[in-house]
Parts: structure tokens; sequence; C-alpha cells
């Protein structure tokens, strides 16, 4: 029973609210002046609405290239830092070489005296650790007699005629090269077949 009278209601209320379709063509000829001045009000929003549009989608795009900067800045970063770790040890390494220069000529003498003897046998096991403790961090000399000169890991400070090579091979090292994990720390000073 309610809800017929809810319908009868609703029916009701719509009927009222009709307006023949009269008296609306003479309302919208009276108010003409209204409707104009709506539509300029209407084209001014448009407008605002197509400028606040496009200052949003210069916004967005400031944005990602905002966000692609920092993505690379932060790609960057990341880089440097690996590369600075797996590098570390180079300036120690750099300072150390002309210290193993010295123990591989000190070690080279020949003395018939048992007490030079010790001493050379406790240089070497000195010797020996330091370039244990060298590898640990990753240094490896760079092998260049009977290999073929490379510029990159090779410093050519004479070259000679030799049969016994071929070609643009490493015939002598003068000065050993060494490399930190991937990266030449010093070059191979060698002598290079013709």
């Amino acid at each position: 029973m309610e809800n017929e009278q809810k319908e009868m209601l609703q029916t009701e209320e719509e009927v009222t609210y009709e307006q023949p379709q009269e008296e609306v063509n003479e309302s919208l000829t009276e108010d003409q002046s209204i409707t104009d001045d709506e539509q300029d009000q209407l084209t001014a929003a448009n407008e605002q609405i197509a400028e606040l549009q496009q200052k949003l989608q210069e916004l967005e795009n400031r944005y990602l290239r905002l966000h692609a900067d920092f993505d690379n800045f932060r790609r960057r970063t990341r880089l440097e830092f690996e590369a600075a770790e797996k590098y570390r040890a180079q300036n120690l390494v750099t300072d150390l070489l002309p210290v193993l220069d010295n123990f591989e000529r000190a070690l080279k003498i020949q003395t018939e005296d048992e007490t030079a003897k010790s001493i050379l046998q406790g240089m070497e096991m000195v010797y020996r650790s330091l370039i244990d403790a060298l590898k640990k961090e990753g240094v490896e000399v760079i092998e260049s007699i009977g290999k073929p000169f490379d510029p990159h890991l090779h410093q050519a400070v004479m070259q000679a005629e030799d049969s016994g090579y071929e070609p643009n091979t490493v015939v002598e090292e003068f000065q050993k090269g060494y490399k930190l994990k991937d990266r030449v720390i010093r070059p191979a000073m060698v002598k290079v077949s013709q």
C-alpha cells in the first residue's frame, strides 16, 4: 500500500513540474539576453579550462622530465659508487708499485755470505706476503714476454731485430706492468721485435 502511495506522489510531482512546450519556448525567447551572458561566461570558462589543461600538461611533462633526470642521477651515482668501491685500492697500489720494484731488484742480488742470504730470505717472505695481499685486492701482473704487443698493456721503449720471435711480439720486459681488476694501473715497459 505504501508503495502505491509513493508512486502516486511521484507521478503528481512530475505533473506539477511539467510546463507546456509553448510556455518553455516563450520563456526562452524572453530570457535570450540571459542566455547570451551565460554563453559568454561559458566561453570564458571553456577558455580557462583549456588554459588550465595546457598548464597541467606542461606540469606533467615537467614532472616526467624531473623524474627521468632523478632516475638517471640515481643510476649514475650508483655506478660511480660501484666503481669507487671496485677500485678503492688503486691509490695504495699505485704507491706500492715502486716498493715492489725495489724488492725485486734487491732479491736479484747474488751473495755468498750466510747473513746476507738469511736477510734475502726474510725480504723474499715479506715480498711474497705483499704480493699475496695485493692479489687479494685484485692486482695482477701483466704477462708480457712472448705475447703480442698491446698498446693498452705495454709501453714499448725499444724495438729490436729478433729471429726467435714473430714481428710485433714482446721480446724483453724492463719493468713489470700491473692491472687492478680490469683497469691497467701501470703498463709494462718492454722491447718489441720488428
